[in-house]
C-alpha cells in the first residue's frame, strides 16, 4: 500500500471517528410545558398511573399538573408551616412506592425556626388531595444557620426513605459536620418508614457504633441539593455543591452497604480544601465528576434517562447548573464521567422524572417547566 494510500486511509477513519462522535451527541429541545410555578423546588410523581406530575414550591405549596394542565386547587399547602426564603422552605417530596394503596406521601420543609422537618401525610381517598390533618412528624434537626439544608426525599430500590441534608450553613463547614457521625448533618440518612414511626433502616452502617446518628447512610456531603437512583440499575447519583471552587457528582453503586464518606470537607471535589494541601485521601470515594466555576457556580442534580422519546440520550445522566443555567448529559468515561452540554435554561432549580421516565426541568425565576423532547 503506498503512503498516499495510506494516509487516506488514515484520513478516512478519523472522519467516520468523527462523525460516530457527532452523532452520539443528543440533540434536545426544552419544550414548554408548564408556567405559574415560581421557586420550583421538586417535580415528581405518585407512581399511580395517574399521569399527575407534582411541583413543590418553595413557599410552602404542591402543586399538580394534569394532561398538561395546572390545576387550580394545591395538593396540598404547607404555607403556615415554613418560612420561605433564600434556601429554606419546602424543599422535598416523596410518595410511597405503594401509594395507591396506603395513600402515604412525605414532605421535607424547614419550619418557621429553620430547622429541618421530615414529616408525612395521607392523601384523600380518591387520591386527589393531601390531608392537611393527617400530618405525623416524623424526624427533625436543628439547623444552626440558613443556609445548606439539602432537599431532596426519594425512595431508593430498597424500600427505604432517603434523604439528603447540607453541612448546616454558613460557609467551610464551622462544625465539621460532614465528617462527624453524631450529626445528621453533611448526610445522606436512610429511614425506614413502614410502620407508624420513622425508624433507622436495617443494615444502615453506623446503627450499632456508640455516639453514632444511627440515620446516616453515607458522609461527607456539603451540600446534596438534588440526588437520585436510576430506575433501571438502582445506582445512587449524588449532587453535591460546592464551596468556592468546584462542583460534584458522586455515584453510589446499588450493591453498595452504605457508610461512603465523600470527603467534605477535608476535600472540594477532588482537590484538598482543610488542610489546603496534603490533606488524606485513603478512605475517601473519589467523585466520578467535577466542573471548576469557570462552567458554573451550583450544581443541580437530575436523574439517568430512561424515557423513549430522545433514544439518543437514553441511559446518559442529565443535570445542570442554577448558576449558569447549562444543562449537562454526562456517561462513564472508565472511572470518571465525561459531560456533553445540551443547551441552556434559566435558572434550573430542579428536575423530575414522569411515570414513563420522561423528563423536565424546573426554571427558579420564570416559574415555567420545560420537558426534555427531540
Amino acid at each position: 500500500m503506498s503512503t498516499t494510500t495510506v494516509r487516506a486511509a488514515l484520513a478516512l477513519g478519523a472522519a467516520l471517528l468523527a462523525a460516530a462522535a457527532c452523532a452520539q451527541v443528543p440533540q434536545v429541545r426544552f419544550v414548554p410545558f408548564a408556567s405559574g410555578l415560581r421557586q420550583a423546588t421538586t417535580i415528581t410523581h405518585a407512581g399511580d398511573g395517574s399521569g399527575r406530575l407534582f411541583v413543590t414550591l418553595q413557599g410552602g405549596q404542591v402543586r399538580v399538573i394534569r394532561n398538561g394542565q395546572l390545576q387550580a386547587q394545591p395538593f396540598l399547602d404547607l404555607s403556615a408551616l415554613t418560612r420561605a426564603g433564600g434556601e429554606r422552605g419546602l424543599l422535598g417530596l416523596a410518595f410511597d412506592p405503594r401509594f395507591g394503596q396506603n395513600r402515604r406521601f412525605y414532605v421535607h420543609y424547614t419550619d418557621r425556626n429553620g430547622d429541618t422537618v421530615l414529616a408525612r401525610y395521607a392523601a384523600t381517598a380518591d387520591l386527589s388531595r393531601g390531608d392537611p390533618q393527617s400530618a405525623r412528624v416524623l424526624f427533625t434537626a436543628e439547623q444552626p444557620y440558613a443556609n445548606h439544608n439539602g432537599g431532596q426525599l426519594a425512595f431508593g430500590p430498597d424500600g427505604f426513605l432517603y434523604l439528603g441534608l447540607g453541612d448546616g450553613g454558613s460557609g467551610g463547614d464551622p462544625i465539621n459536620a460532614g465528617q462527624r457521625l453524631d450529626t445528621p448533618l453533611g448526610k445522606l440518612l436512610r429511614f425506614d418508614v413502614s410502620g407508624e414511626a420513622a425508624r433507622p433502616a436495617a443494615g444502615n452502617p453506623f446503627l450499632n457504633r456508640s455516639g453514632a446518628n444511627p440515620y446516616i447512610w453515607a458522609y461527607g456531603l456539603r451540600n446534596p441539593w438534588r440526588f437520585s437512583f436510576d430506575r433501571v440499575t438502582g445506582d445512587l447519583i449524588i449532587a453535591d455543591v460546592g464551596q468556592n471552587a468546584l462542583e460534584e457528582l458522586n455515584r453510589q453503586p446499588r450493591r453498595s452497604r452504605g457508610g461512603e464518606n465523600y470527603g467534605w470537607k477535608i476535600r472540594e471535589g477532588d482537590r484538598c480544601f482543610e488542610p489546603p494541601a496534603g490533606c488524606r485521601t485513603q478512605g475517601l470515594t473519589e467523585p466520578v465528576l467535577v466542573y471548576g466555576r469557570n462552567e458554573g457556580q451550583s450544581i443541580t442534580g437530575g436523574y439517568v434517562y430512561r424515557g423513549n422519546a430522545i433514544p439518543t440520550l437514553k441511559g446518559q445522566y442529565v443535570f445542570g447548573d442554577f448558576g449558569t443555567g447549562t444543562v449537562w448529559a454526562a456517561r462513564p468515561t472508565g472511572n470518571r464521567w465525561t459531560k456533553t452540554t445540551l443547551g441552556r435554561v434559566e435558572n434550573p432549580s430542579t428536575f423530575g422524572e414522569d411515570e414513563a421516565g420522561e423528563l423536565y426541568v424546573a426554571e427558579y425565576g420564570s416559574g415555567r417547566i420545560l420537558r426534555l423532547g427531540r
